[in-house]
């Protein structure tokens, strides 16, 4: 049986947001659980219905798109938010995708694009238009410059690049699980980079990678 998946749609365009349900109810796994006009009533709608997704309107009369999805975040941490808008918001993509915001997309969006994105950011994908990403400018790291780590956050890099766990990490390093997650963010700001994979590549290309030795005990 296919599983039907609740949204929602937050608009204050009575006939922007009529449609735009129209056009998601047309889909078949999905049911269109409500429409609300500002934040406030978004807010009461997802306490009250629980939908899996938002198609979210970034221009609301009550408050920025911004702080709503902080809020949605929030209190409900695993909601998809799609943001939808009518106008150039390309330089609020880096903003978005902070805040943890699963697409944005524009209001004309057609059906067929629609459909697609759903099963992405049902499989935590995030759907980005072409048209955005050509007009983003990334801050390109330098990679040049070596970073000094500690022996610990050495270790630590070595048997991250093995697969080893936190819990194996931390009994080599005689740490608790908290205290290794806190030694990662640290070596993740002395790189400048946000994930464990970005944090591997810079530290494999590193003075202090051994390919032989990574993660082996002393």
């Amino acid at each position: 049986m296919k599983k039907i998946v609740r949204v929602a749609v937050v608009d204050d365009h009575p006939l922007m947001a009529r449609a735009t349900g129209q056009l998601l109810e047309n889909i078949d796994s999905l049911e269109l659980v409500g429409i609300a006009e500002d934040g406030k009533s978004c807010l009461e709608l997802v306490e009250r219905e629980r939908p899996e997704v938002v198609f979210l309107d970034y221009q609301l009369p009550d408050c920025t798109g911004t702080q709503l999805i902080q809020e949605l975040k929030t209190r409900h941490p695993q909601i998809r938010i799609v943001v939808f808008s009518g106008v150039d918001i390309s330089d609020m993509l880096l903003t978005f995708l902070g805040l943890g915001v699963s697409g944005v997309i524009s209001k004309e969006t057609d059906e067929t694009t629609l459909r697609a994105m759903i099963v992405c950011i049902l499989n935590h994908q995030i759907v980005l238009p072409r048209s955005l990403l050509t007009k983003l400018k990334l801050p390109v790291p330098d990679v040049t410059q070596e970073v000094e780590l500690t022996e610990n956050e050495v270790i630590i890099m070595s048997m991250v690049v093995k697969g080893a766990t936190h819990e194996q990490i931390a009994e080599r390093i005689h740490a608790s699980k908290r205290s290794v997650d806190n030694y990662l963010k640290r070596i993740y700001d002395k790189y400048g980079v946000q994930t464990r994979i970005q944090a591997v590549e810079r530290f494999i290309r590193s003075q202090y990678y051994v390919a032989d030795a990574a993660g082996k005990e002393d």
